[in-house]
């Protein structure tokens, strides 16, 4: 089985994804991963002919990031009609997926040179009717198997569930904020970030947009909380609500609403991309390795829940690799709520100063499809700058999923 090197990574920044407001809301999806496809072949001097494939994830496949994004932001960037690609959709986790299929590819020696990432424009798909695979689909058999609730409503059953305060997660997305800013200032995330163009050539953005470094415990405490009115709301015709289908489940659960904008994740358009190899073609055409996949994995975990399954995957993987949690010396998980990486690390036992070093999603934002190869490139450049070894990244995503990766600079 041949070994997978990562030679580089590329992202755009992330842009607030509000109509009207947001520096990327008016660059059409394709472009906005065209620009990532773009940097790695620039700055590797590729030939794209030779890329096997390239394999994006995307959380919302219709209109403009329909049809096979991939394949067509692939053909935006200018690259080899030869370069195929294609899409796939594991929610949160479709950025870091497709790295991983990639990664598949290269391991069985089917393929030798991959481009694996993801894109989102949030802003796009909130102009779309909203779908969920339990009520829009009207699937009733699925519904009274998994009644799944909204994944906001399922961070505060968590937080309910295992007794994590309000004050924990606020305190949480502080250091969020701070430790973006900190990294923004000091130029960490400058050797994978990317400017974005308008078609005529002008900038469209060339630094994050979302941070609020601003963020004070104050100001986070008078947040209303986002999904208390959401709870109860009438869903459909015949008033079934996100309270309903928690009850089924948790039929004497109180919950205790605590998550609002601030301690969640935000609404951002961007994409990432990540360089895959083999050794063997990365020798013969003079690509240096940055680091090398150690093992993947993916697991599952309760879909009423949904947010769960990072430390059952991040246990799978290390298991795999013949590694403890102590082996790890930095970790990405992504801040979809601020209650997954505080489970995380207290279930895991995990030193929170090792944990989304340079602040995370509640700070930096959240393009769905993309995030997962977004904080891939995180964590490497973070490795590279601190000299360390060994690094783990996963997020949740909906239906109760988790990927995880562990990589090894080399």
């Amino acid at each position: 089985m041949s070994e997978v090197w990562i030679i580089d990574t590329a992202r755009t920044p992330r842009g607030t994804g509000k109509i009207g407001k947001g520096a990327l809301t008016e660059v059409h999806p394709q472009r906005i991963l065209s620009t990532a496809l773009a940097a790695l072949a620039e700055r590797n001097n590729l030939n794209t002919e030779d890329i096997d494939d390239v394999i994006a994830g995307c959380g919302t496949q219709f209109g403009k990031q329909g049809s096979c994004i991939a394949r067509m932001a692939a053909l935006d960037a200018g690259w080899s009609d030869q370069a195929t690609g294609f899409s796939l959709d594991r929610f949160c986790g479709s950025g870091l997926t497709a790295v991983n299929l990639g990664a598949m590819g290269i391991m069985s020696g089917m393929q030798q040179l991959i481009v694996a990432g993801g894109v989102e424009s949030m802003s796009y798909g909130s102009t779309l009717q909203g779908r969920s695979p339990f009520l829009d689909n009207n699937n009733l058999h699925l519904r009274n198997l998994h009644p799944q609730p909204h994944q906001g409503i399922c961070a505060d059953l968590i937080a309910t569930i295992e007794g994590i305060s309000r004050e924990d997660t606020e305190n949480l997305a502080l250091e969020s904020q701070r430790r973006a800013d900190v990294a923004i200032k000091n130029g960490y995330f400058d050797r994978s970030v990317v400017p974005v163009y308008h078609d005529d050539g002008s900038l469209a953005l060339d630094h994050e947009e979302f941070p609020r470094p601003q963020t004070t415990l104050e100001g986070l405490a008078g947040l209303r909380p986002a999904f208390e009115k959401m709870y109860a709301a009438p869903l459909d015709e015949e008033g079934n609500s996100y309270k309903n289908l928690v009850e089924q489940k948790y039929p004497d659960i109180k919950i205790e609403h605590i998550h609002h904008a601030g301690n969640s994740s935000g609404v951002v358009d961007g994409a990432g991309a990540v360089l895959l190899a083999s050794p063997e073609y990365a020798k013969a055409h003079g690509l240096n390795p940055r680091a090398r996949i150690k093992t993947m994995a993916n697991a599952g975990d309760s879909p009423e829940l949904m947010l769960n399954a990072p430390v059952p995957a991040a246990k799978k993987a290390l298991k795999m690799a013949g590694m403890t949690i102590a082996d790890i010396d930095l970790f990405e998980v992504n801040e979809a709520f601020a209650v997954v990486p505080l489970k995380f690390m207290r279930d895991l036992n995990v030193d929170p100063g090792l944990v989304n070093v340079n602040g995370g999603a509640m700070a930096l934002g959240h393009p769905i499809g993309a995030t997962g190869a977004i904080i891939l490139g995180t964590l490497l450049d973070e490795m590279e700058r601190r000299d360390l070894n060994t690094g783990l990244v996963t997020m949740c995503t909906g239906g109760g999923m988790a990927p995880c990766q562990i990589i090894e600079r080399m």
